[in-house]
């Protein structure tokens, strides 16, 4: 049995893509330019702007199917978002334009099979289509809020796994007609062996990256939108409390009466101990609880020893 590489930041690009040369098209997704000559990893990534445990994680779940046993924080989002946006560019604008063609151009024209190969070839490639549209519309952008510290109503990541499913098998009935029944000559066989080839590799690409999305990427949304989650909760008592710091703000008037009242004092006391009238001390005891949204002894009492304005051994009697 072979055993297991998994690939590390020290590890030299160039063996990774030796070793595993269908790691080319990973390379254009995460934006990674040729050129690197004997450079490590990590300093490819470090200078072409890519996350590297980000990079090495698609890397090795791709290479071996190793992926974190528990929601791994370190992905970065951001950079599994691009690779993944990048990735439907190219096999939307690429690949299955591609291999569209050459499917035509493999085909004997008189055939009259031709329509309807090609026909089962748009129809599959429009579900493909379709589904990565509907990631791209719907998925990504809510990602993208979510980055950006927002928490979009009505749309969650589990919801999308849900009702996510895989494109492997679209081209099942097309691949099963080309060998059954298809070619008539030589040349037709070389192309249509050719095309064939494409695609089942592609089909394999569409596997692994429905299995990038459903066992990293679902995952590590999940895990942002629990901390998009929390800061928002964290936001929003920081508010309250801070809310509140701005309306405790009560005059040494204020306090005064607010220490008499929990002694038990009643307004006529009050006025007569502060030398002040009955009127005015019923005013500011209404801007106290306006200020304080206070509006019972009980809560005056918690407030005042709260803010060491009195001793509560001194009520205790």
């Amino acid at each position: 049995m072979k055993k297991m590489k998994l690939y590390e930041a020290d590890d030299k690009m160039i063996d990774l893509i030796s070793d595993n040369y269908s790691m080319l098209q990973g390379l254009s997704a995460f934006g990674i330019r040729l050129g690197f000559g004997d450079k490590t990893v990590n300093e490819v990534c470090f200078e072409q702007g890519v996350d590297c445990y980000t990079f090495l994680t698609v890397v090795n779940f791709l290479i071996n199917g190793y992926a974190p046993k528990e929601t791994d924080d370190k992905i970065s989002v951001k950079t599994l978002l691009a690779y993944l946006q990048a990735s439907h560019r190219y096999f939307l604008d690429y690949q299955l334009p591609s291999i569209r063609t050459k499917l035509e151009e493999s085909l004997h024209k008189g055939d009259d099979l031709v329509p309807l190969i090609l026909r089962l070839y748009d129809e599959y490639a429009h579900d493909i289509h379709l589904h990565m549209k509907y990631e791209e519309k719907t998925l990504f952008p809510y990602v993208e809020a979510l980055l950006r510290g927002e928490q979009p109503s009505g749309y969650n990541v589990d919801i999308f796994s849900k009702h996510h499913s895989d494109t492997t098998g679209k081209f099942q009935e097309l691949k099963n007609i080309i060998i059954k029944y298809l070619p008539h000559n030589g040349l037709a066989n070389n192309q249509l062996t050719a095309t064939l080839y494409d695609i089942y590799n592609n089909e394999e690409w569409l596997l692994n990256h429905s299995n990038v999305e459903e066992v990293l990427f679902v995952p590590a949304i999940r895990l942002l939108e629990q901390k998009v989650k929390e800061k928002d909760v964290s936001a929003k008592i920081s508010s309250m409390i801070n809310k509140a710091e701005s309306t405790e703000t009560v005059s040494e008037r204020e306090k005064e009466i607010i220490m008499c009242l929990v002694q038990g004092m009643s307004n006529k006391e009050i006025a007569a101990k502060l030398f002040i009238s009955v009127n005015t001390v019923i005013t500011h005891r209404r801007n106290i609880s306006r200020k304080l949204q206070i509006h019972s002894l009980a809560g005056l009492t918690i407030y005042a020893i709260a803010n060491n304005m009195i001793d509560a051994k001194c009520l205790s009697r």
